[in-house]
């Protein structure tokens, strides 16, 4: 770690954990020559976690066999891609190398392995190997339950050996606990759940050297997760993890798993708050975390148990707050992250929601076509269209107002909640009064997305600025400072003031971001008046020059006619934004972060996009800027 890592971190640590970070750097020291090796986990005879999902695998419809078949097609071929790269394709009779597990896509490079305590991987600060998420995305084998189910349906020999080929290359080429493999418990209970679902579905097809691997691997991770946990500042998505890991881990060891029930019956109330929001404030995080949990009640119902009613109300208000959410919206941070899958998902939190009203056996939005979610958690009892007009989301800090015409649908979200979750809100960006739109189901004015972690460099603070997002900067300073990639000195502390509800709703908010520093306190008016959308930026304290930012998708243009901006797409305008007097300008791309605009549709990719700016004057008296979608919307439909 740097020195400036350290310093930063500290900033946001109490006395409990500071003391903690002595103790477990003590534990690493003592593991690097104590805990190591295979021959100190003996293979131990697993049970069923998932009993019955064999099953429910050969029951599969048409589109799920579809979906599966081509996953698994794809890596029988050597073919892999995630976070947006492509690996190096691989002979069919050499598909699991052990120098696989290392590799980084992108730069060629591999990161240490066997001979290297894991514990001594700089893997936060030096970029010279590329991007770690990309060795733990292929070493997470989430590709091997594609193999297992398509072997479940069309007896396929050759998925079966793939998948003794990938355990028994990822057996030998990290020994506990080496390599970047055993790096970060996330890694460590994500790759087990995959081994776990692997070995239910093949329960006695598989030979006996492969169970034993299975079982040295669940037996060194359930030790290493329970040795070095996500705790206080850390303790956000990976420590839903690393105990879900321990939960279903325990389950296969046959061993008492109610702490780990406990625990994690504890995070999921703290991180999905009341109204079904994610308290990292990031929708794909939240649905990660909810994917997690709703893995081990599934496998705590075939077992009798169940984490009771606050848990199962919690998951489904999630599923309620995803039906009001739109499908294109996305704000803080997304690395793709998920339990289980066969590739990219066209919409990966509706289908965490999907499965919860198939679990729970209610109604709920539809899951994509395909979707393997169904195969462990059914599907909704009946399907529901999502809801209409102004919803206020006050513990998550969200607004969502939907009106329906017969052209389409125009969806707006409007983020007024905290920067993120515990001191370092490692997964928030600096987007407090931000605002998204989408019409007809197409996105407008968007949230520019993630791009990349640690070999994000400049681009990383550039993608969780404020000014990257629909919202105003002063100066050119974001309203929370950074201080690490995932980290935060100074945190904006957004607030709702005030909102009316009714044909002509509003809804008024505020951050004091800038106040230290600038002596001025944002507040945002947004109010629907006569199908159009006002929205009034103050400066309450001092008045500044400042910047208003619109960041458009990709696809569409932007024609300025004096304050009248077209904002258009192939087929013609979508929505004309009326501004003050002042200088406007739209630009995309650049060299260098603030050229123009830039857009993430997913990790590891960005392209430029058109990133409309005003600028001007803004003080206690506010300055209106009239957002006007090109459909009829009438009052009955608002």
């Amino acid at each position: 770690m740097t020195f400036a890592w350290y310093v930063n971190r500290l900033r946001n640590m109490g006395a409990a954990e500071i003391l903690h970070r002595v103790v477990e750097k003590a534990r690493r020291i003592s593991s690097r020559h104590r805990h190591g090796g295979w021959e100190r986990y003996a293979p131990v005879p697993l049970t069923s976690v998932f009993p019955g999902l064999r099953q429910r695998v050969v029951h599969a419809t048409a589109a799920e066999r579809e979906v599966i078949a081509s996953a698994a097609e794809n890596v029988l071929a050597g073919k892999f891609s995630a976070l947006g790269q492509t690996w190096p394709q691989r002979a069919p009779d050499n598909l699991f190398p052990e120098n696989l597990w290392s590799l980084d896509p992108v730069t060629g490079r591999h990161w240490p392995g066997a001979g290297t305590y894991t514990f001594d991987i700089s893997y936060r600060h030096d970029g010279s190997r590329g991007d770690i998420k990309y060795a733990w995305e292929i070493g997470r084998l989430q590709v091997l339950p594609a193999l297992a189910m398509h072997h479940v349906l069309a007896g396929d020999g050759k998925a079966l050996a793939a998948i003794e080929e990938a355990i028994e290359s990822w057996h030998r080429a990290n020994p506990p606990f080496t390599g970047i493999g055993w790096a970060s418990g996330i890694e460590v209970a994500l790759r087990c759940i995959s081994l776990i679902v692997v070995r239910d579905l093949l329960v006695d097809e598989l030979n006996a050297a492969t169970v034993a691997r299975i079982s040295r691997i669940l037996s060194a991770s359930l030790f290493w997760l329970k040795r070095f946990p996500s705790l206080h500042s850390s303790a956000n998505n990976h420590l839903v993890a690393e105990l879900a890991g321990e939960y279903l881990i325990g389950l296969a060891l046959g061993q008492n798993v109610e702490q780990a029930e406990r625990h994690l019956s504890e995070e999921l109330l703290k991180q999905i708050f009341g109204d079904g929001g994610g308290a990292e404030q990031s929708p794909t995080y939240a649905a990660f975390t909810v994917e997690l949990v709703l893995f081990c009640l599934v496998a705590a119902r075939k077992k009798g148990r169940d984490f009771g009613t606050l848990v199962n109300e919690r998951l489904q208000a999630f599923a309620s707050f995803v039906a009001w959410l739109p499908s294109t919206a996305k704000f803080g941070d997304d690395d793709e992250g998920r339990v289980l899958t066969l590739g990219a998902e066209s919409d990966y939190v509706g289908s965490v929601a999907a499965a919860i009203a198939g679990l729970f056996d209610t109604t709920g939005i539809a899951s994509p076509q395909g979707d393997m979610r169904g195969l462990f958690f059914g599907h909704p009892k009946t399907f529901a269209q999502k809801p209409s007009g102004l919803r206020v989301f006050e513990d998550s800090g969200l607004s969502i107002w939907r009106a329906r015409s017969g052209e389409g649908d125009v969806e707006l979200v409007f983020d007024h909640g905290p920067l993120g979750y515990l001191s370092i809100a490692a997964h928030g960006h600096a987007d407090a009064l931000s605002l998204t739109l989408a019409i007809d189901g197409k996105p407008v004015l968007v949230d520019p997305g993630t791009w990349a972690y640690g070999s994000g460099g400049i681009w990383r603070n550039w993608f969780r600025s404020t000014m990257a997002h629909n919202t105003l900067n002063i100066a050119g300073e974001s309203q929370s400072i950074m201080s690490g990639a995932f980290n935060w000195s100074h945190k904006a502390d957004a607030t709702l003031v005030e909102y009316v509800s009714g044909e002509n709703w509003s809804l008024t908010a505020e951050h004091g971001g800038y106040e230290q520093r600038f002596g001025a306190r944002h507040q945002r008016k947004i109010r629907l008046e006569q199908g159009n959308i006002i929205i009034t930026d103050l400066l309450l304290g001092t008045a500044r020059p400042a910047e208003i930012v619109f960041q458009l998708a990709p696809h569409l243009e932007a024609h300025i006619d004096g304050t009248l901006v077209r904002v258009m797409d192939g087929e013609g305008p979508v929505l004309h934004l009326q501004f003050p007097e002042g200088d406007i300008s739209v630009s995309s791309g650049g060299e260098k972060p603030g050229d123009g605009g830039w857009v993430s549709p997913c990790f590891g990719v960005k392209m430029p996009a058109p990133r409309l700016c005003w600028n001007g004057s803004v003080g206690g008296s506010g300055v209106n800027i009239v957002l006007s979608p090109v459909m009829p919307l009438s009052p009955s439909q608002r």
